[in-house]
């Protein structure tokens, strides 16, 4: 195994931190290498994976163009190219603002909405190891993953 990243924190001392260690990169393995949905999910929509982020984040309610930059975590002109892409696919489209008309709104189409649904719906089932657990285990994991996103 690697040598972990602590983030600027104590590695901390003993067993804990060693099993700690070892439970986040098995989390990280889980989640990002055996089960990683992301290129299951790219061909299913026929579209790569940076387009399925926006129309997930879309589904919430259209936003201009910043905001659904600052979701991403990218620069403006990229997003720019992804909501292009979408709108030529009948997935999205740009409105007027009405609190603001000067500037447009980002939003899906009927279309864009099933397919974010679509993503959402693999993305966010559980692989059949995780269902084959015993349910106390599976209540253990959502209680700590709880702890954790608290």
């Amino acid at each position: 195994m690697e040598r972990l990243d602590t983030g600027g924190h104590p590695a901390g001392s003993g067993t804990d931190a060693a099993t700690a260690a070892r439970a986040w990169q098995g989390m990280y393995a889980l989640v990002l290498e055996r089960y990683d949905r992301r290129k299951t999910v790219a061909e299913a929509l026929g579209m790569s994976f940076s387009r399925v982020r926006a129309l997930r984040r879309l589904a919430a309610g259209p936003i201009t163009l910043r905001e659904l930059a600052e979701r991403l975590g990218a620069d403006p002109p990229y997003t720019s190219v992804i909501v292009d892409d979408l709108v030529r696919r009948g997935l999205a489209e740009r409105i007027t603002n009405p609190a603001d008309r000067r500037s447009k709104l980002v939003h899906l189409t009927e279309e864009g909405e099933a397919k974010a649904a679509l993503a959402t719906g693999i993305l966010t089932t559980p692989p059949d190891a995780l269902l084959a657990l015993p349910p106390e285990d599976i209540r253990a994991l959502d209680r700590v993953v709880a702890k954790l996103l608290g």
